[in-house]
């Protein structure tokens, strides 16, 4: 077995040990990138998230856009309309859909471990509500924590009021992922397959703009399946 796919399964055990209910079937998109294939199930517990996530997949509203904003060990971001035909250097994240998204935050339900997927938002400052943009979204890489840095970040988020539970933490030390922004982001997915092409994304260089140096392109998202939810709500 490669190390690769021994990650995703060891992934994949972390989280769905978080959740006492079995999950069922959820909605899939695939995003074909230069880079690789990524596959998203999305959250029936955020489905104003899903929905849209959805049907811009169907408008490929996201064919063509670039990963334009990548961290190394933070994540790799996408979803900007104006990134499409960006000439190389140029500052992009402004580019959006036209509209937001209510929060819909599940923590401590769902937390930012590695290959988790949330919707970008602008600052508390000019968003008080959280709300989400309406296309700009993020992959969690992050980084494995030692105990010491995991409980400096459970007493910054304390200080805000958001509990940082044991089991958590625990989570974050094996895994790796980016607790600081718990409980103030939408997640609304989760990677199932491609973790190595997230991995291979947030390593790539970038200029002072976070902006990697070469394009990274989602050349077409494919909604692969509906969510057990969605069908049972078609058939009422």
């Amino acid at each position: 077995m490669s190390k690769n796919i021994l990650l995703i399964l060891l992934l994949l055990v972390g989280i769905g040990s978080i959740h006492a209910k079995r999950r069922e079937k959820r909605a899939v998109v695939r995003l074909e990138t230069t880079s690789g294939t990524i596959r998203i199930a999305l959250l029936d517990e955020t489905p104003i998230h899903r929905d849209n996530f959805l049907r811009l997949a169907r408008e490929g509203v996201f064919d063509g856009v670039l990963f334009h904003r990548v961290i190394r060990d933070f994540m790799i971001q996408g979803g900007d309309t104006l990134s499409r035909h960006a000439q190389p250097g140029r500052p992009l994240g402004d580019g959006d859909i036209g509209y937001t998204l209510p929060a819909e935050i599940q923590f401590p339900y769902y937390y930012h471990l590695r290959g988790m997927v949330g919707a970008a938002r602008e600052g508390d400052e000019a968003n008080p509500q959280w709300r989400s943009s309406g296309s700009q979204f993020y992959i969690v890489w992050g980084r494995t924590w030692s105990p010491k840095t995991l409980r400096e970040q459970r007493d910054r988020l304390a200080e805000k009021g958001i509990e940082m539970t044991a089991e958590m933490m625990n989570q974050y030390e094996q895994y790796g992922g980016t607790p600081h922004l718990d409980g103030q982001y939408t997640l609304f997915g989760q990677v199932t397959e491609g973790m190595n092409v997230v991995k291979e994304i947030q390593g790539k260089p970038t200029d002072s703009n976070d902006r990697p140096l070469s394009d990274i392109r989602i050349l077409r998202a494919i909604v692969e399946q509906e969510s057990k939810a969605m069908e049972k709500k078609d058939k009422l």
